[in-house]
């Protein structure tokens, strides 16, 4: 029998957290944005205590910045930032491509086959709108797989503070799609030969080439 309970209720501020932060992240608030205290209150039906709770949040996030006069602001990430967001993702999703070669199971392969076979027949079907979501869940279980204890939560914690419009994603753009789908059959290749060398590199490789397409985008 299961010891475990019900999970506890969603607190208004975690609640307001989760809707402020989907939003930045997909751009429906985008970058340089105030955010008032108030009117968000009022649009999603709470106080204004669990607002300025989840507004601290996002600002230790470094998702928000406060500035004299002015408020909470969502912070508009730059070119600089952009360089920095995936050569940090390349070194931690490289690395836990390196790490899952030694350790992917015959279970784990299978479902990241069943997933790509799905991505390819989204992506024959021209449903480019599907890709950007799977793809982030092809990578993220490949570093869980590497690195449970901790790569899996840093590999979150920076897509999470780094918003990328969806607009903005490589995968709806049709000459894109095929080259990506080749570098995740080169990663599947080699994670299922157990070559941590080629898994790193071409995870690496891939991610810096999607960094190189938004910096000319």
């Amino acid at each position: 029998m299961s010891t475990s309970g019900p999970r506890p209720p969603m607190s208004k501020a975690e609640y307001v957290y989760s809707v402020l932060l989907d939003e930045i992240r997909t751009s429906r608030i985008p970058g340089g944005t105030a955010l008032r205290a108030g009117e968000v209150a009022r649009r999603l039906g709470v106080s204004v205590t669990p607002v300025r709770e989840a507004l601290r949040r996002l600002e230790k996030d470094r998702l928000i910045s406060y500035e004299a006069h002015h408020g909470a602001t969502v912070v508009d990430l730059g070119e600089e930032a952009v360089a920095e967001y995936y050569g940090l993702r390349a070194v931690v999703e490289g690395l836990g491509a390196r790490l899952a070669a030694a350790r992917i199971t015959a279970a784990d392969l299978a479902w990241l086959r069943e997933l790509h076979a799905a991505m390819a027949d989204d992506a024959a079907r021209g449903r480019h709108d599907r890709l950007g979501e799977q793809s982030r869940r092809f990578h993220l279980r490949i570093v869980d797989i590497g690195g449970p204890a901790f790569l899996g939560g840093h590999a979150r914690s920076v897509r999470d503070n780094f918003p990328v419009p969806a607009e903005a994603s490589l995968w709806l753009d049709g000459a894109q799609v095929e080259i990506q789908l080749k570098a995740h059959e080169g990663i599947l290749a080699a994670l299922e030969s157990g070559d941590a060398d080629t898994a790193e590199r071409i995870m690496i490789d891939h991610i810096r080439q999607a960094g190189a397409y938004r910096a000319r985008h």
